[in-house]
């Protein structure tokens, strides 16, 4: 990948805080114009690793590159866009002024910041035919009208490289699908976004390529298309049931002559053929069980199984305290 085409290099990087690392020795390329997401589960250092990109924290050792530059590089500061996962917006200010006042610190003249930010209002949803949330305080805005407001601010300067640190915390169905779509079309307007999550089925609609962080490392990273080839393997089966169908098929699941592992998500499975099993023996088994089905195929890796075979329960447990 040549250096044109990668909007984030991030070289061997390691960042300790007095006996606790943080980041071990992380490195991953971020492609121009493609949305990419950098997972794990908390603590695993997404958050750390983010905020050296934006040169908030400097590495201990390692090298990060930001849309040609190094990290840091006053000219690429107003170039990149970021939603931190703490939110913080001045809750007894109307919407417009708090937003007025972001894009003032971007250097956007007062007619133009307020002409985006009419445009932006109307993108989210947030000014309407018979509501206008932008004539409201901050404080009387639900949490996700909230978050709406923050990413806005984020997008006023119309960056290149858009960073959303857990952008989907706390948002509520509608909301957080209003995010989706507005993220997919930052990517379709050539504009580069990175998001952390530890939310596994929204990084698998939305992401071209994740990179998946745990215990301050890269355990697995690529192109989504390459990840689910490279984990995917002859012998796995995707079941979908219908009603009580998962009950039914709980003792043909549980046996290791047909099934050598599974992954239960409720009403789906996912799972690994045993050994000189064939799929046309499972499938008979399950109609003997008279498990209802409404899907049965092949099938590749989901990126929830990816995750749990790289991070590992243990893993997953460790980092649920954690903030990283």
């Amino acid at each position: 990948m040549t250096s044109s085409s990668v909007a984030i290099r991030v070289d061997h990087v390691r960042k300790a805080y007095a006996n606790h690392v943080a980041v071990r020795d992380v490195s991953l390329s971020v492609p121009k114009g493609t949305v990419y997401g950098l997972l794990g589960p908390n603590g695993a250092g997404k958050t750390t690793t983010i905020r050296m990109i934006l040169n908030l924290m400097v590495p201990d050792s390692g090298h990060i590159e930001v849309l040609g530059k190094a990290a840091g590089d006053p000219s690429v500061s107003d170039r990149v866009g970021y939603l931190p996962e703490e939110r913080g917006l001045y809750r007894k200010m109307e919407v417009r002024r708090v937003l007025r006042f972001l894009g003032r610190l971007k250097g956007l003249p007062t007619k133009e910041a307020d002409k985006r930010i009419d445009l932006w209002l109307d993108r989210v949803g947030l000014r309407t035919a018979t509501q206008d949330w932008g004539s409201a305080k901050v404080e009387d805005l639900s949490r996700g009208m909230q978050q709406k407001v923050q990413f806005v601010g984020t997008m006023l300067h119309e960056p290149e490289l858009v960073i959303l640190d857990e952008p989907f915390s706390g948002l509520d169905p509608v909301n957080a699908q209003v995010l989706k779509d507005t993220v997919l079309d930052l990517r379709r307007e050539g504009r580069t976004v990175i998001f952390s999550t530890h939310l596994m089925d929204n990084a698998e609609r939305m992401c071209d390529a994740v990179a998946i962080i745990a215990r301050g490392e890269v355990v697995a990273d690529g192109a989504m298309s390459a990840l689910k080839k490279q984990y995917g393997g002859p012998g796995r089966v995707s079941i979908e049931f219908a009603g009580n169908g998962r009950d039914r098929a709980r003792a043909v699941l549980e046996n290791t002559l047909l099934v050598a592992s599974f992954d239960d998500n409720g009403q789906r499975v996912e799972l690994d053929l045993a050994a000189g099993a064939t799929t046309q023996q499972l499938l008979g088994q399950l109609v003997a069980h008279d498990v209802e089905i409404v899907k049965f195929d092949r099938s590749e890796a989901s990126l929830h199984r990816i995750f749990l075979e790289r991070v590992g329960a243990t893993g997953v447990e460790a980092g649920l305290s954690g903030n990283g």
